[in-house]
C-alpha cells in the first residue's frame, strides 16, 4: 500500500472524503461528544433525512462506526451507540503505539531524501495550522502526516495492519484536538518523531512515536473528563 507524498515545493491535495465517510466523521464527533447517549439507537431513516441522503450511506457509515467500537450493530434492528470499556480502548491504543512505531522505526532508515523532504513540508503546514486553532483541518493534515510515515516505512504490509488500527481509534485520537492547547503539543510531539527521522535515528524515532500516541490516549481521556 502506497500513500504518495508530495515533494516540499508541491502543493498537498487531500484525497475527497465520500459521503459515508463525512458521515461517520459527523456522527462519531456527536457520540464522542455525548450528543448521542449511550445505548440510544440509531434511526437510519431519521439520520438520512437529517443530512437530506439516502439511507445507503448513512448505513455504510455506521458500519464504519461499528469498527471503532462506537455503534452496536443488530440485526434487523437499529444500531445502537456503544463506548468500548477502558480495557479494550486501552488496548487499541497500546497496538497503535506499537504499529505507529515501528512504522517511524522504518521511515527513519528507509525514507528517501524527496520523502525527508515532503514530511517536513507536512510538518510545517501542521506548524502553520496551529495558529488557526481548527483542531479539524489539524486533524486530516495530521492524517497526512502519519501517511507519510507509514509510505516511508516501504513495508506495505505494516502500512497495511497500521491503518487499519487507525480507522478503529481515529474518533478517539480526532476527539483529542478539541483541549486547550492540544494542537502545538501534537507538534511539539512530531517534532521529536522528525528529527529522529531525518537523522535516521530508528531507536529514537520508534520511541518518540510510541510516547506521542500514549500522549494520545491521554489526552482522548482529558477530553471525556471535560463533556
Amino acid at each position: 500500500m502506497t500513500f504518495t507524498t508530495p515533494d516540499a515545493e508541491q502543493e498537498i491535495s487531500w484525497p475527497r472524503k465520500t459521503r459515508s465517510e463525512e458521515l461517520r466523521l459527523q456522527l462519531a464527533d456527536e457520540i464522542v461528544r455525548g450528543v448521542y447517549a449511550p445505548g440510544a439507537p440509531l434511526d437510519e431513516t431519521r439520520i438520512a433525512n437529517r443530512f437530506s441522503v439516502s439511507r445507503t450511506p448513512v448505513r455504510e457509515a455506521i458500519r464504519l462506526l461499528a469498527a471503532s467500537g462506537l455503534v452496536e450493530v443488530r440485526a434487523h434492528r437499529a444500531a445502537l451507540v456503544a463506548r468500548p470499556d477502558a480495557a479494550q480502548l486501552a488496548g487499541m491504543f497500546e497496538a497503535m503505539a506499537e504499529l505507529e512505531a515501528l512504522c517511524a522505526g522504518f521511515a527513519a532508515e528507509r525514507m528517501s531524501v524527496s520523502e525527508r523532504r515532503a514530511l517536513e513540508d507536512i510538518h510545517e503546514k501542521l506548524r502553520v495550522l496551529i495558529q488557526s486553532g481548527d483542531p479539524q483541518q489539524y486533524h486530516e493534515v495530521n492524517e497526512a502526516f502519519h501517511n507519510a510515515i507509514y509510505d516511508g516505512a516501504h513495508n506495505a504490509y505494516l502500512a497495511e495492519l497500521t491503518l487499519s488500527t487507525r480507522s478503529r481509534v481515529q474518533p478517539f485520537r480526532r476527539a483529542q484536538f478539541r483541549n486547550l492547547g492540544r494542537l502545538a503539543k501534537s507538534h511539539v510531539e512530531h517534532d521529536q518523531v522528525v528529527e529522529a527521522i531525518l537523522r535516521g535515528e530508528r531507536g529514537v524515532a520508534a520511541a518518540a512515536m510510541n510516547e506521542h500516541i500514549i500522549l494520545v490516549r491521554e489526552e482522548y481521556e482529558h477530553y471525556t473528563e471535560t463533556i
